[in-house]
Protein backbone atom coordinates (compact mmCIF):
# COMPACT_ATOMS: atom_id res chain seq x y z
CA UNK A 1 0.00 0.00 0.00
CA UNK A 2 0.96 3.54 -0.65
CA UNK A 3 2.43 5.40 2.17
CA UNK A 4 0.03 8.22 1.99
CA UNK A 5 -2.87 5.90 1.41
CA UNK A 6 -1.87 4.28 4.83
CA UNK A 7 -2.03 7.71 6.56
CA UNK A 8 -5.32 8.69 4.80
CA UNK A 9 -6.84 5.14 5.86
CA UNK A 10 -5.73 5.56 9.36
CA UNK A 11 -5.78 9.23 9.95
CA UNK A 12 -2.32 9.86 10.44
CA UNK A 13 -0.32 13.01 9.84
CA UNK A 14 3.17 14.08 9.36
CA UNK A 15 6.17 13.53 7.18
CA UNK A 16 9.09 13.06 9.41
CA UNK A 17 11.47 10.54 8.11
CA UNK A 18 11.49 8.73 11.46
CA UNK A 19 7.40 8.49 11.36
CA UNK A 20 7.62 7.08 7.44
CA UNK A 21 10.42 4.60 8.95
CA UNK A 22 8.12 3.68 11.51
CA UNK A 23 4.93 3.00 9.14
CA UNK A 24 7.15 1.48 6.27
CA UNK A 25 7.83 -1.04 9.32
CA UNK A 26 4.58 -1.38 10.35
CA UNK A 27 3.17 -2.69 7.06
CA UNK A 28 6.46 -4.68 6.23
CA UNK A 29 5.54 -6.66 9.34
CA UNK A 30 1.80 -6.89 8.96
CA UNK A 31 1.79 -10.02 6.48
CA UNK A 32 4.11 -12.00 8.91
CA UNK A 33 3.50 -13.33 12.41
CA UNK A 34 6.02 -12.10 14.21
CA UNK A 35 6.32 -10.77 17.52
CA UNK A 36 6.25 -7.04 17.33
CA UNK A 37 7.85 -4.84 20.20
CA UNK A 38 6.26 -0.94 19.82
CA UNK A 39 8.32 1.38 21.81
CA UNK A 40 7.53 4.68 22.58
CA UNK A 41 6.55 7.36 25.08
CA UNK A 42 3.11 7.24 26.48
CA UNK A 43 0.85 9.73 24.13
CA UNK A 44 2.62 9.05 20.76
CA UNK A 45 -0.05 6.39 19.41
CA UNK A 46 1.36 3.37 20.05
CA UNK A 47 -2.09 1.47 19.65
CA UNK A 48 -2.61 3.18 15.96
CA UNK A 49 0.49 1.01 15.03
CA UNK A 50 -0.75 -2.41 16.23
CA UNK A 51 -4.47 -1.35 14.70
CA UNK A 52 -2.36 -1.22 11.19
CA UNK A 53 -0.31 -4.48 11.79
CA UNK A 54 -3.30 -6.21 12.28
CA UNK A 55 -5.55 -4.74 9.94
CA UNK A 56 -3.45 -5.36 7.00
CA UNK A 57 -2.65 -8.99 8.32
CA UNK A 58 -4.18 -12.17 7.27
CA UNK A 59 -5.79 -12.49 10.25
CA UNK A 60 -7.57 -9.08 9.79
CA UNK A 61 -11.26 -10.89 9.95
CA UNK A 62 -10.60 -12.48 13.85
CA UNK A 63 -10.67 -10.53 16.60
CA UNK A 64 -8.12 -7.63 18.12
CA UNK A 65 -7.73 -6.95 21.91
CA UNK A 66 -5.88 -4.37 23.57
CA UNK A 67 -4.78 -4.99 27.01
CA UNK A 68 -3.23 -2.75 29.00
CA UNK A 69 -1.18 -4.47 31.66
CA UNK A 70 -0.73 -1.72 33.99
CA UNK A 71 -4.33 -1.36 34.35
CA UNK A 72 -5.00 -4.93 35.97
CA UNK A 73 -4.25 -5.44 39.62
CA UNK A 74 -1.68 -8.13 39.96
CA UNK A 75 -3.57 -10.75 41.47
CA UNK A 76 -6.25 -11.14 38.67
CA UNK A 77 -3.90 -10.22 35.52
CA UNK A 78 -3.34 -14.41 35.04
CA UNK A 79 -7.05 -14.65 35.30
CA UNK A 80 -8.00 -12.47 32.67
CA UNK A 81 -5.04 -13.68 30.11
CA UNK A 82 -5.39 -17.03 30.53
CA UNK A 83 -8.87 -17.43 32.36
CA UNK A 84 -9.17 -19.67 35.54
CA UNK A 85 -11.73 -22.49 36.74
CA UNK A 86 -14.27 -22.58 38.86
CA UNK A 87 -13.53 -22.30 42.67
CA UNK A 88 -9.39 -21.68 41.78
CA UNK A 89 -9.54 -18.67 43.69
CA UNK A 90 -11.97 -16.60 46.19
CA UNK A 91 -14.91 -15.42 44.05
CA UNK A 92 -14.32 -17.56 41.09
CA UNK A 93 -17.91 -18.74 41.00
CA UNK A 94 -17.53 -19.66 37.67
CA UNK A 95 -15.02 -21.13 34.70
CA UNK A 96 -13.77 -17.97 32.55
CA UNK A 97 -12.31 -18.11 29.22
CA UNK A 98 -9.06 -15.40 28.94
CA UNK A 99 -7.90 -13.58 26.51
CA UNK A 100 -5.23 -15.64 24.80
CA UNK A 101 -8.58 -18.31 24.35
CA UNK A 102 -11.15 -15.77 23.52
CA UNK A 103 -9.03 -14.26 20.89
CA UNK A 104 -8.10 -17.17 19.16
CA UNK A 105 -6.91 -16.99 15.93
CA UNK A 106 -6.40 -13.01 16.10
CA UNK A 107 -4.48 -10.44 17.67
CA UNK A 108 -3.52 -9.20 21.10
CA UNK A 109 -2.00 -6.08 21.77
CA UNK A 110 -0.28 -6.30 24.86
CA UNK A 111 0.15 -2.63 25.97
CA UNK A 112 2.61 -0.89 28.91
CA UNK A 113 3.86 -4.70 29.18
CA UNK A 114 6.79 -3.67 31.42
CA UNK A 115 4.30 -3.58 34.06
CA UNK A 116 3.51 -7.21 33.71
CA UNK A 117 4.27 -8.98 37.17
CA UNK A 118 7.64 -11.77 36.62
CA UNK A 119 5.15 -14.74 37.14
CA UNK A 120 2.64 -13.56 34.15
CA UNK A 121 5.67 -13.44 32.04
CA UNK A 122 6.91 -16.59 32.53
CA UNK A 123 3.00 -17.73 31.66
CA UNK A 124 3.39 -15.32 28.40
CA UNK A 125 6.72 -16.37 27.44
CA UNK A 126 5.45 -20.11 27.08
CA UNK A 127 2.15 -18.83 25.10
CA UNK A 128 5.15 -16.98 22.33
CA UNK A 129 7.20 -20.56 22.56
CA UNK A 130 4.93 -23.30 22.41
CA UNK A 131 1.43 -21.85 21.66
CA UNK A 132 0.32 -23.60 25.02
CA UNK A 133 -1.64 -22.11 28.34
CA UNK A 134 -3.21 -23.14 31.19
CA UNK A 135 -6.38 -21.70 32.88
CA UNK A 136 -5.66 -20.78 36.66
CA UNK A 137 -6.48 -23.66 38.57
CA UNK A 138 -6.04 -26.42 35.77
CA UNK A 139 -3.72 -28.85 34.86
CA UNK A 140 -5.24 -28.95 31.37
CA UNK A 141 -3.05 -27.81 28.87
CA UNK A 142 -4.73 -26.08 26.33
CA UNK A 143 -3.26 -24.18 22.80
CA UNK A 144 -3.54 -20.94 21.15
CA UNK A 145 -2.82 -19.74 17.78
CA UNK A 146 -2.52 -15.63 18.49
CA UNK A 147 -0.17 -12.89 17.36
CA UNK A 148 1.45 -10.91 20.17
CA UNK A 149 1.72 -7.56 19.80
CA UNK A 150 3.35 -5.58 22.72
CA UNK A 151 4.04 -2.06 23.38
CA UNK A 152 6.18 -0.08 26.20
CA UNK A 153 7.11 3.35 26.98
CA UNK A 154 10.10 2.09 29.74
CA UNK A 155 13.57 0.68 27.95
CA UNK A 156 13.05 -2.66 28.66
CA UNK A 157 16.43 -3.66 28.38
CA UNK A 158 16.96 -2.10 31.46
CA UNK A 159 14.78 -3.12 33.34
CA UNK A 160 16.22 -6.98 32.61
CA UNK A 161 19.56 -5.58 34.23
CA UNK A 162 17.48 -4.54 37.41
CA UNK A 163 15.77 -7.97 37.17
CA UNK A 164 12.30 -6.12 36.70
CA UNK A 165 12.20 -8.13 33.17
CA UNK A 166 12.69 -11.52 31.73
CA UNK A 167 15.80 -11.19 29.68
CA UNK A 168 14.19 -14.50 27.55
CA UNK A 169 11.18 -12.77 27.18
CA UNK A 170 12.66 -9.56 26.10
CA UNK A 171 14.08 -11.02 22.76
CA UNK A 172 11.58 -13.10 22.08
CA UNK A 173 9.04 -9.84 21.90
CA UNK A 174 11.63 -7.62 20.49
CA UNK A 175 11.79 -10.05 17.36
CA UNK A 176 10.48 -6.57 14.94
CA UNK A 177 10.94 -3.43 17.01
CA UNK A 178 9.05 -0.62 15.74
CA UNK A 179 10.01 2.65 17.49
CA UNK A 180 7.60 5.89 17.46
CA UNK A 181 9.03 9.07 17.75
CA UNK A 182 7.73 11.52 20.36
CA UNK A 183 6.26 15.00 19.10
CA UNK A 184 9.05 17.13 20.47
CA UNK A 185 10.81 14.47 17.20
CA UNK A 186 8.24 16.12 14.61
CA UNK A 187 8.51 19.52 15.40
CA UNK A 188 7.59 20.26 11.57
CA UNK A 189 4.47 18.14 11.90
CA UNK A 190 3.20 19.99 15.23
CA UNK A 191 1.53 22.66 13.05
CA UNK A 192 -0.53 20.02 10.87
CA UNK A 193 -1.96 17.25 13.62
CA UNK A 194 -2.64 21.15 15.36
CA UNK A 195 -4.77 22.49 12.18
CA UNK A 196 -6.26 18.75 12.14
CA UNK A 197 -7.38 19.05 15.62
CA UNK A 198 -9.29 22.38 15.57
CA UNK A 199 -11.00 21.84 12.85
CA UNK A 200 -11.95 18.77 13.63
CA UNK A 201 -13.64 20.23 17.25
CA UNK A 202 -14.90 23.20 15.61
CA UNK A 203 -17.09 20.78 13.56
CA UNK A 204 -17.76 18.77 16.67
CA UNK A 205 -19.01 22.01 18.39
CA UNK A 206 -20.43 24.18 15.73
CA UNK A 207 -18.14 26.50 16.03
CA UNK A 208 -15.27 28.47 13.43
CA UNK A 209 -11.79 26.45 14.03
CA UNK A 210 -9.38 29.12 15.42
CA UNK A 211 -5.87 30.51 13.81
CA UNK A 212 -2.66 31.06 15.25
CA UNK A 213 -0.17 33.74 14.08
CA UNK A 214 3.43 33.60 13.29
CA UNK A 215 4.51 34.05 16.45
CA UNK A 216 1.99 31.26 18.20
CA UNK A 217 2.78 28.96 15.35
CA UNK A 218 6.65 29.34 16.96
CA UNK A 219 5.84 28.89 20.54
CA UNK A 220 3.75 26.18 20.14
CA UNK A 221 6.67 24.01 17.85
CA UNK A 222 9.64 25.22 20.53
CA UNK A 223 6.80 23.50 23.33
CA UNK A 224 8.31 20.34 24.40
CA UNK A 225 4.84 18.31 24.49
CA UNK A 226 5.48 15.89 27.32
CA UNK A 227 2.14 14.33 26.44
CA UNK A 228 3.45 14.01 22.68
CA UNK A 229 -0.03 13.78 20.47
CA UNK A 230 -2.87 13.26 23.58
CA UNK A 231 -1.52 16.65 24.76
CA UNK A 232 -1.54 18.32 21.72
CA UNK A 233 -5.14 17.36 21.02
CA UNK A 234 -6.17 18.24 24.48
CA UNK A 235 -4.86 21.65 23.96
CA UNK A 236 -6.08 22.17 20.73
CA UNK A 237 -9.75 21.33 22.51
CA UNK A 238 -9.34 23.41 25.28
CA UNK A 239 -8.54 26.42 23.02
CA UNK A 240 -11.20 25.84 20.95
CA UNK A 241 -13.49 25.27 23.69
CA UNK A 242 -12.21 28.42 25.93
CA UNK A 243 -10.44 30.85 23.49
CA UNK A 244 -12.87 34.31 23.21
CA UNK A 245 -11.00 34.54 19.81
CA UNK A 246 -10.55 33.08 16.64
CA UNK A 247 -6.90 34.32 15.99
CA UNK A 248 -5.09 33.23 18.80
CA UNK A 249 -1.53 35.16 19.08
CA UNK A 250 1.96 34.10 21.58
CA UNK A 251 0.29 35.69 24.67
CA UNK A 252 -2.89 33.89 24.52
CA UNK A 253 -1.50 30.48 23.65
CA UNK A 254 1.29 30.85 26.44
CA UNK A 255 -1.96 31.16 28.79
CA UNK A 256 -3.13 27.27 27.83
CA UNK A 257 0.60 25.86 28.18
CA UNK A 258 1.81 24.69 31.21
CA UNK A 259 4.35 26.90 33.01
CA UNK A 260 7.88 25.19 33.96
CA UNK A 261 7.21 25.59 37.12
CA UNK A 262 3.99 23.33 36.99
CA UNK A 263 5.98 20.50 34.74
CA UNK A 264 9.09 20.31 37.44
CA UNK A 265 6.24 19.46 40.46
CA UNK A 266 7.06 15.89 39.72
CA UNK A 267 6.36 14.70 43.05
CA UNK A 268 2.61 16.13 42.88
CA UNK A 269 1.82 15.45 39.56
CA UNK A 270 3.43 12.69 38.84
CA UNK A 271 5.10 13.24 35.51
CA UNK A 272 8.81 12.23 37.40
CA UNK A 273 11.53 13.34 34.61
CA UNK A 274 12.78 10.21 33.17
CA UNK A 275 16.03 8.38 34.48
CA UNK A 276 15.80 10.46 37.86
CA UNK A 277 13.82 8.21 39.64
CA UNK A 278 12.40 4.43 38.04
CA UNK A 279 8.62 4.73 39.85
CA UNK A 280 7.06 6.35 42.72
CA UNK A 281 8.56 3.61 45.48
CA UNK A 282 11.87 4.98 44.83
CA UNK A 283 10.77 8.40 45.80
CA UNK A 284 9.42 7.16 49.06
CA UNK A 285 12.62 5.44 49.35
CA UNK A 286 14.45 8.41 49.28
CA UNK A 287 12.42 10.76 51.76
CA UNK A 288 12.24 8.16 54.38
CA UNK A 289 16.46 7.24 54.19
CA UNK A 290 16.63 11.49 54.35
CA UNK A 291 14.21 11.58 57.32
CA UNK A 292 16.58 8.24 58.94
CA UNK A 293 19.52 10.69 58.33
CA UNK A 294 17.87 13.25 60.32
CA UNK A 295 17.00 11.54 62.65
CA UNK A 296 20.24 10.23 63.41
CA UNK A 297 21.55 13.63 63.55
CA UNK A 298 19.16 14.65 66.08
CA UNK A 299 19.86 11.68 68.36
CA UNK A 300 23.20 13.25 68.38
CA UNK A 301 22.90 16.48 68.79
CA UNK A 302 20.59 15.57 71.66
CA UNK A 303 23.16 13.34 73.31
CA UNK A 304 25.95 16.70 72.93
CA UNK A 305 23.63 19.17 74.86
CA UNK A 306 22.89 16.39 77.42
CA UNK A 307 26.61 15.76 78.00
CA UNK A 308 27.60 19.56 77.97
CA UNK A 309 27.50 20.72 81.30
CA UNK A 310 27.31 24.49 80.19
CA UNK A 311 23.78 23.64 79.09
CA UNK A 312 21.88 23.03 82.22
CA UNK A 313 21.99 23.72 85.61
CA UNK A 314 22.97 21.24 87.95
CA UNK A 315 20.41 20.15 90.63
CA UNK A 316 17.31 21.77 88.18
CA UNK A 317 14.86 20.11 85.61
CA UNK A 318 15.71 20.06 81.92
CA UNK A 319 13.33 19.72 79.64
CA UNK A 320 14.18 18.38 76.32
CA UNK A 321 10.65 19.50 74.11
CA UNK A 322 11.79 23.38 74.21
CA UNK A 323 15.11 22.11 72.22
CA UNK A 324 13.06 19.67 70.01
CA UNK A 325 10.70 22.28 68.83
CA UNK A 326 13.99 24.65 68.11
CA UNK A 327 15.49 22.23 65.90
CA UNK A 328 12.30 21.12 63.89
CA UNK A 329 11.70 23.22 61.19
CA UNK A 330 15.57 22.37 60.72
CA UNK A 331 15.81 18.28 60.75
CA UNK A 332 12.23 17.97 58.34
CA UNK A 333 13.24 16.85 54.85
CA UNK A 334 13.07 19.59 52.78
CA UNK A 335 11.57 17.64 50.12
CA UNK A 336 8.59 17.29 52.01
CA UNK A 337 8.01 20.61 53.38
CA UNK A 338 8.09 21.84 50.07
CA UNK A 339 5.45 19.60 49.11
CA UNK A 340 1.47 18.93 49.60
CA UNK A 341 2.69 14.79 51.40
CA UNK A 342 1.65 14.65 54.44
CA UNK A 343 5.00 14.70 56.56
CA UNK A 344 5.62 12.54 59.20
CA UNK A 345 7.46 13.95 61.95
CA UNK A 346 9.39 11.52 64.06
CA UNK A 347 7.34 10.82 66.99
CA UNK A 348 9.47 10.71 70.33
CA UNK A 349 8.81 9.82 73.50
CA UNK A 350 11.05 11.19 76.47
CA UNK A 351 10.60 11.81 80.08
CA UNK A 352 11.99 15.38 81.67
CA UNK A 353 15.54 14.29 82.91
CA UNK A 354 16.76 15.27 86.01
CA UNK A 355 20.63 17.04 85.66
CA UNK A 356 22.73 15.94 88.44
CA UNK A 357 26.24 14.52 89.02
CA UNK A 358 25.35 11.60 86.69
CA UNK A 359 24.72 11.73 82.89
CA UNK A 360 22.35 9.15 82.15
CA UNK A 361 24.13 6.71 80.00
CA UNK A 362 21.47 6.40 77.42
CA UNK A 363 18.30 7.88 76.26
CA UNK A 364 15.69 6.17 74.23
CA UNK A 365 13.87 7.41 70.99
CA UNK A 366 11.42 5.38 69.66
CA UNK A 367 9.74 5.52 66.20
CA UNK A 368 9.25 3.13 63.63
CA UNK A 369 11.81 3.74 59.93
CA UNK A 370 10.13 0.72 58.31
CA UNK A 371 9.88 2.04 55.20
CA UNK A 372 6.68 0.40 54.21
CA UNK A 373 5.16 1.20 58.15
CA UNK A 374 5.61 4.85 56.19
CA UNK A 375 4.38 4.67 53.05
CA UNK A 376 0.88 2.92 54.80
CA UNK A 377 1.02 5.92 56.76
CA UNK A 378 1.06 8.41 54.19
CA UNK A 379 -1.10 6.64 52.36
CA UNK A 380 -3.92 6.30 55.40
CA UNK A 381 -3.66 10.22 55.84
CA UNK A 382 -4.04 11.00 52.35
CA UNK A 383 -7.25 9.20 52.37
CA UNK A 384 -8.29 10.51 55.38
CA UNK A 385 -7.58 14.45 54.04
CA UNK A 386 -9.64 13.76 51.32
CA UNK A 387 -12.37 11.78 52.22
CA UNK A 388 -11.80 8.41 50.74
CA UNK A 389 -11.20 10.20 47.06
CA UNK A 390 -8.81 8.10 45.41
CA UNK A 391 -8.00 10.37 42.19
CA UNK A 392 -7.63 13.16 44.96
CA UNK A 393 -5.25 11.68 47.18
CA UNK A 394 -3.24 9.85 44.36
CA UNK A 395 -2.49 13.43 43.02
CA UNK A 396 -1.46 14.39 46.63
CA UNK A 397 0.49 11.58 47.21
CA UNK A 398 2.46 11.77 43.42
CA UNK A 399 1.71 8.39 42.12
CA UNK A 400 -0.97 7.49 39.81
CA UNK A 401 -4.25 5.98 40.96
CA UNK A 402 -3.93 2.61 39.66
CA UNK A 403 -0.76 2.71 42.12
CA UNK A 404 -2.66 3.79 44.83
CA UNK A 405 -5.48 1.28 44.07
CA UNK A 406 -2.44 -2.22 44.49
CA UNK A 407 -0.95 -0.19 47.85
CA UNK A 408 -4.77 -0.06 49.36
CA UNK A 409 -4.37 -3.90 48.37
CA UNK A 410 -0.84 -4.58 49.34
CA UNK A 411 -1.90 -2.82 52.97
CA UNK A 412 -5.31 -4.48 53.25
CA UNK A 413 -6.62 -0.59 53.99
CA UNK A 414 -9.69 -0.22 54.74
CA UNK A 415 -11.63 3.02 53.36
Amino acid sequence: MDLQALKNRFSIIGNTPSLNHALNTAEQVAATDLTVLIVGESGVGKEVFSQIIHSLSARKHNPFIAVNCGAIPEGTIDSELFGHEKGSFTGAVDSRKGYFETVNGGTIFLDEIGEMPLGTQARLLRVLETGEFIRVGSSKVQKTDVRVIAATNRELLEFTQKGKFREDLYYRLNTVPIRVPSLRDRKEDIPLLFRKFVVDFAEKYKTKPIFLDEAARSLLTTYSWPGNVRELKNMAEQISVLSKSEHIDEDALATFLPKPQDQNRSLITGATPVGEFANEREILYKLFFDMKKDVNELKKMFFEILQNPNMAKQGNNFSTEAILNELKEDLIPAALQNNNLPAPVPVIQHQPVIIDNEIPSHYEIDESLNIMDKEKELILKALKKHKGRRKDASTDLGISERTLYRKIKEYDIEE
